[in-house]
């Protein structure tokens, strides 16, 4: 297992190896932090002084110390080597152009490397691949990007007007940016995804999804840089039908493929995430109680798992196990599946949690109650996936708990192992929810108990098509699939009314619909009598069968004589076989 760090509002740092679950060292008193790999950064609040200090975790050494009164925001580049902070922008008395507020440290020497005017706090933090070769900025219409973190030149732009939001894709080279652009006067927003640094030939975007109502998206991206998953949102729904605005979740290939995906449940879309496989995500949405579907990169249902108490959706790093879980406004509840069989693995409860983390091994899942979102009954608990409290460490009354955090391992670091759906052995207590009962007033409380339920449970159900079985349609196709089922009954119903109650007899052996040759032609004027012949012919044995059967014909309709028909029959086959 890693080892987990936690921090307290206390000011007391430490570090557990949740292995032995001892703790191995205590910090100085620190009261925030931002934790990164091996390295990580926190705020030193003093009396006349604000430092953000840089310190080894493996030496318990202080690196660098950076003189920044008013740093709000901290982040390292994925390898460790640059150190981004922020501070809110103040523009300056003498120099309208204001005092560059966003800094980048070299971690290694501790020197600023730039300094750049960062106005927003939103997307405040250069966008950096994983192996640091390119780094990208949004300013203003344009995305700037620099190479090797050599950030006094530009190396490429890319030019897109009010572009409002961009995404690196992870991976190795080649690398991969989708842009957002928000609509404008009647104009749909649009994401389009670009190959680095093909921003300017004709047609260089590797595709285009365009759409209306989206005031903000979300774009993620698969492992493997194939594929871009898009949640729009607007602030309002107009409809009126939830009170956090409408969401659509669309699906954008670096091949050029794009699609909306269906969601079959009305509602809000909770949270969206990739299987690290690239080749299937699950979403979970729709009003309570949520649905959860995995779906393939076709954008069609593979597994659907039914209703429940859920707003969020953990996939294992290896992609084995799904945790479905309900935090924030719901009390915890966990489900916790294997993907490979679909089977249930357990349903254990972290009520109060705010925050869920799977361990780099696969195996092991931490919840922790922090502030400032809760600020009582603040502490963590570490899991086994079958439902099992290995380690609990509850916070003491007077103190707050604000980040707890696995250490990172690379990939591949820890392989996969078997899945076990037997609950493993724990020292740790185990604590039982207490049933929530409904409240009864005292004149039904010692009557019998009926028992009502709001919403309908729809239970989990295999979304694959079996062999022999047809694949599962859409909405729109099951609702043109009743139509034309009950337009067929309505006509079979309307010839039964017509029928008589006699069941009619036996065609005559001599009639000719079976002795009448389908071969055409070749000449479509002949073909085209052919068919007006046989409409003719067909209308004559109707005729003679409802004659037989002793029906009254109508004053229009002549008696049907055998000789009519040999007529009829002879001049089809002279137009079957005889014609030139």
């Amino acid at each position: 297992m890693c080892p987990i760090s936690t921090l307290l509002s206390k000011e007391i740092f430490f570090f557990f190896n949740p292995k032995d679950y001892t703790r191995a060292s205590q910090a100085k008193q620190f009261p925030f932090t931002q934790i990164k790999k091996y390295t990580f950064c926190f705020l030193l609040n003093l009396i006349f002084l604000r430092l953000v200090n840089v310190i080894s975790v493996t030496t318990k050494g202080r690196l660098h110390s950076f003189d920044l009164p008013k740093a709000v925001c901290l982040e390292f580049s994925p390898k460790n080597t640059v150190l981004a902070t922020w501070q809110p922008y103040a523009a300056s008395k003498d120099d309208t152009a204001g005092i560059p507020n966003l800094q980048l440290y070299d971690v290694k020497t501790g020197t600023c490397l730039k300094s750049f005017i960062q106005k927003k706090m939103q997307n405040w933090c250069p966008s950096w691949s994983e192996d640091e070769t390119l780094c990208a900025r949004n300013v203003n219409n344009e995305v700037h990007f620099f190479e090797n973190n050599n950030f006094n030149k530009i190396a490429n732009k890319l030019h897109l007007k009010k572009i409002n939001d961009f995404v690196l894709s992870p991976g190795p080279q080649p690398y991969k940016v989708a842009v957002y652009v928000p609509g404008s006067k009647g104009a749909p927003s649009f994401v389009r995804l670009y190959q680095y640094p093909n921003f300017d030939e004709p047609h260089a975007a590797l595709a285009n999804k365009s759409f209306f109502k989206a005031d903000k998206v979300t774009m993620l991206w698969n492992k493997k840089a194939t594929a871009v998953l898009v949640i729009a949102s607007t602030d309002v729904d107009k409809t009126g039908a939830s009170y956090y605005g409408e969401q659509t979740l669309h699906y954008m290939a670096t091949n050029g493929e794009s699609a909306v995906v269906q969601l079959p449940k009305n509602g809000p879309i909770y949270d969206v995430v990739w299987n690290s496989s690239s080749t299937e995500f699950c979403a979970v949405y729709g009003f309570m109680p949520a649905k959860a579907t995995v779906f393939n990169l076709k954008c069609d249902p593979v597994f659907d798992f039914g209703t429940g108490p859920r707003n969020a959706a953990y996939y294992s790093p290896h992609g084995h196990i799904l945790v479905l879980a309900g935090f924030g406004n719901l009390r915890g509840q966990m489900e916790v599946w294997d993907v490979k069989k679909y089977k249930l693995i357990s349903k254990p409860v972290a009520s109060d949690s705010t925050y869920l983390a799977w361990c780099p091994d696969g195996e092991h899942i931490l919840t922790a109650t922090c502030a400032p979102r809760l600020r009582v009954n603040n502490g963590y608990k570490i899991w086994h996936y079958t439902g099992s409290v290995l380690h609990k460490y509850d916070v003491p009354s007077n103190a707050e708990l604000w980040q707890v955090s696995w250490q990172p391992f690379l990939d591949g670091i820890f392989p996969e192992k078997a899945i076990t759906y037997q609950a493993v052995p724990s020292d740790v207590p185990s604590e039982e929810p207490k049933a929530a009962t409904a409240y009864r007033p005292p004149a039904l409380r010692n009557k019998p108990v009926t028992n009502s339920k709001l919403h309908e449970e729809e239970p989990p159900q295999n979304m694959k098509p079996q062999p022999g079985n047809e694949k599962p349609l859409s909405k729109t196709a099951l609702k043109n699939q009743r139509k034309h089922e009950a337009k067929k009954a309505a006509k079979q119903e309307a010839r039964s009314d017509k029928s008589p109650d006699t069941a009619p007899a036996p065609a005559p052996q001599s009639t000719p619909r079976n002795t009448v040759s389908q071969a055409t032609s070749g000449d479509p004027e002949t073909d085209k009598k052919i068919k007006n012949l046989k409409k003719k012919l067909k209308a004559i044995e109707q005729l003679k069968e409802q004659a037989a059967a002793g029906k009254q014909l109508e004053k229009n309709q002549p008696k049907c004589r055998m000789e009519d028909l040999l007529d009829v029959e002879d001049a089809v086959r002279q137009l079957c076989f005889f014609s030139p």
